[in-house]
């Protein structure tokens, strides 16, 4: 196994999947659905936001950790692993984002 912190935060909340809602954040949030996985994920990716305008680097960090952390989570609800969402990354690379989202 990788030593990033990604791909260990990844392990964690596929080890939770399963476990009893409860014992842990992340169980208790993938038990309660997708559906709340990605509210949980939204009301982080906007407090990120409110820091980035705010421009405290502190706070914005931690809010960064945040959302990564329910990004996977909101993710994991619905079965897509960091694995692929790191192949999609690596399929994009060298392409221009303009190009790409012109083809959408």
């Amino acid at each position: 196994m990788s030593d990033r912190a990604l791909d260990r935060l990844a392990a964690t909340i596929a080890r939770r999947r399963d476990a009893a809602p409860g014992s842990s954040w992340t169980a208790t949030l993938l038990a309660s659905g997708p559906e709340k996985c990605a509210e949980k994920f939204g009301e982080e990716a906007i407090e990120a936001v409110i820091e980035a305008v705010r421009g405290d680097r502190v706070r914005l960090t931690a809010e960064a950790a945040d959302v990564l952390y329910h990004l996977l989570v909101m993710c994991a609800s619905r079965g897509v692993s960091l694995a692929e969402i790191e192949r999609e990354l690596s399929r994009r690379e060298g392409e221009s984002g303009l190009s790409e989202k012109a083809r959408r």
